[in-house]
């Protein structure tokens, strides 16, 4: 038997299988895509007033950035996101990002938009700069692209989460001086008033127990406390606060920095 003849044509057979997986195997690549180019309905300076809370106020646009593989144009979902700064870099840790999926266009209300904008903790009443840009990306934030920037002078109101006291203190079996509510006891743990809807106490010695806030000093009638269970908070960071809530649970022990904004009903402990 001639064994050479089966090897040959087992090596001719070898060889298509390989060129034919190769074939099929056949990457695809992205190509490119085309930087959105956003549009607004207005770049006039705006002022937004609280009584027009409902009225329709900016709409924004953009244009699909058309994101092209070597086998055709894209299908996969393309995510937007609308970028809003005080900086022209988008530099701020407060910059507002809305996201949206496989949509070109947004409109706000009075209301949306200056809620959004207040999320920048500017001052209100007064004229500031704003920027505007869109991100697009495909999944995972791949293939980010860019729109160009439109920026528009607008003078937000103050809108709270909660009225704002007129002073406040904190108190508790985690700040130096316990749970004693008197005016002598807590003029060391009175808040600084930072602007029109946030307190701040720069430094202040707390440790792991229970504490509260109060607007007035030697009643209890009324409290800012925790918005979930007893004590249920993360220590450190953000934590919501709510009239009428439950005792914060203390850090470890240390030194820190409280800020309570009654903009966003958030306060944040800072370790110093």
């Amino acid at each position: 038997m001639n064994i050479k003849q089966p090897i040959k044509y087992l090596i001719l057979l070898l060889s298509v299988v390989i060129l034919s997986c190769d074939k099929e195997e056949e990457r695809v690549t992205f190509l490119q895509g085309k930087p959105p180019v956003l549009s607004v309905s207005s770049t006039t300076d705006l002022t937004l007033i609280k009584d027009k809370f409902n009225y329709s106020s900016l709409q924004f646009q953009w244009t699909n950035p058309a994101y092209e593989f070597s086998n055709g144009l894209n299908t996969q979902a393309v995510s937007y996101t609308l970028e809003i700064d005080n900086t022209t870099g988008f530099s701020n840790s407060k910059k507002v990002e809305i996201s949206f999926e496989n949509s070109l266009s947004k409109s706000f209300t009075v209301g949306e938009l200056n809620g959004q904008l207040g999320k920048l903790e500017l001052a209100d009443n007064v004229p500031n700069k704003f920027y505007f840009r869109i991100k697009a990306s495909l999944p995972n934030n791949n293939a980010p692209l860019y729109s160009n920037v439109v920026n528009i002078t607008i003078s937000t109101y103050l809108d709270v989460v909660y009225p704002v006291p007129a002073k406040l203190f904190l108190i508790g079996g985690a700040t130096p001086k316990g749970w004693d509510n008197t005016p002598e006891n807590l003029v060391t743990q009175q808040f600084k008033v930072v602007n029109s809807f946030t307190y701040e106490i720069e430094n202040v010695a707390l440790k792991p127990d229970g504490y509260l806030m109060i607007p007035v000093a030697g009643d209890w009638s009324a409290k800012y406390g925790f918005t979930g269970a007893k004590q249920g908070n993360n220590t450190t960071g953000d934590i919501t606060f709510k009239p009428a809530g439950e005792d914060f649970q203390g850090p470890a022990a240390g030194n820190y920095k409280i800020t309570v904004n009654f903009k966003t009903g958030k306060m944040t402990v800072t370790k110093l």
